[in-house]
């Protein structure tokens, strides 16, 4: 009787790790719970300035990271982290975000050697709005200078983890805040406390010589974005630019909080949130 039952129960045992067998892919078993999955992420780190660092998207002229666009925790945004994170729990609490209000360019060799030592393997860049906010048109980074900080700071992404993926995001167009909000007395009235003075000064004067500030400002707005995409195809295949999908988001004054009528609001970090993961190709690694 006894060896009957041992019998009978080695014979369902056998079947039943037959059958879990067969029920996975290639014959392997189904990764557990919190496993990396192969081509995407299991860290990430974010860089940048004041717009990645959610600031004012918490009613509160102050960083909010997350409702960060790229490592926000909140359900309110639909954060790159949180779509990852659907796709792979093993990125789960492994978000960094090591931007700063007021962040340029010339600092953001110190963000990326943070990012290198939390690991992280995959890098957000979004920088230089601080670099052309400046008091006047004159004290703009220049170009070359701009690239140059730029570089530095990939290169630590580079030696430090060069398997990383990096994604480089183009700079919201800034101009289309001005072209929108300067008939808004309460958006005037904001930027009255020196909100990106270089290009919301005087926001509804028609002189020439506002005009041409203007149209300086949004010159090096273009010119920045065009260093990104060098830079980043520079770098290699690991480097990917969101070919300026960013800064051809038709934003509206909807998008930014009512307390500075500059900065994203939460459905601003979400609308950034959905333009970065559909040109970062994780989409389509993540379905």
């Amino acid at each position: 009787m006894a060896s009957r039952w041992t019998a009978t129960v080695t014979a369902v045992l056998a079947a039943l790790a037959l059958a879990c067998e067969g029920g996975a892919e290639g014959g392997q078993p189904p990764a557990p719970p919190g496993s990396p999955r192969p081509g995407l992420p299991s860290s990430m780190a974010a860089l940048g300035d004041s717009i990645t660092a959610g600031f004012g998207s918490c009613l509160t002229l102050a960083a909010c990271q997350r409702n960060s666009w790229a490592t926000g925790s909140s359900s309110r945004v639909d954060s790159l982290y949180r779509r990852l994170l659907e796709a792979n729990p093993a990125i789960r609490g492994n978000a960094r975000n090591e931007a700063s209000g007021g962040a340029r360019v010339g600092g953001l060799a110190d963000q990326a050697a943070d990012a290198v030592r939390r690991k992280a393997d995959y890098v957000t860049v979004l920088i230089g709005a601080n670099d052309a906010c400046r008091s006047r048109i004159e004290d703009m980074t220049e170009v070359e200078t701009f690239r140059a900080g730029l570089d530095r700071a990939l290169r630590v992404v580079k030696e430090g983890r060069p398997r990383a993926q990096i994604l480089v995001v183009s700079i919201p167009d800034l101009y289309r805040l001005w072209e929108i909000g300067h008939g808004d007395s309460r958006a005037v009235r904001a930027w009255g406390n020196r909100i990106c003075p270089a290009l919301l000064a005087n926001p509804t004067s028609t002189a020439e010589a506002d005009r041409t500030r203007r149209s300086t400002f949004r010159a090096r707005i273009d010119a920045y974005n065009k260093e990104l995409s060098a830079a980043c195809r520079a770098y290699g295949s690991r480097c990917r630019y969101d070919g300026g999908a960013v800064h051809r988001v038709r934003f509206s004054l909807d998008m930014v909080n009512r307390l500075d009528y500059f900065h994203p609001n939460v459905d601003g970090q979400n609308k950034l949130a959905e333009v970065a993961w559909r040109a970062s190709g994780l989409a389509r690694r993540a379905d």
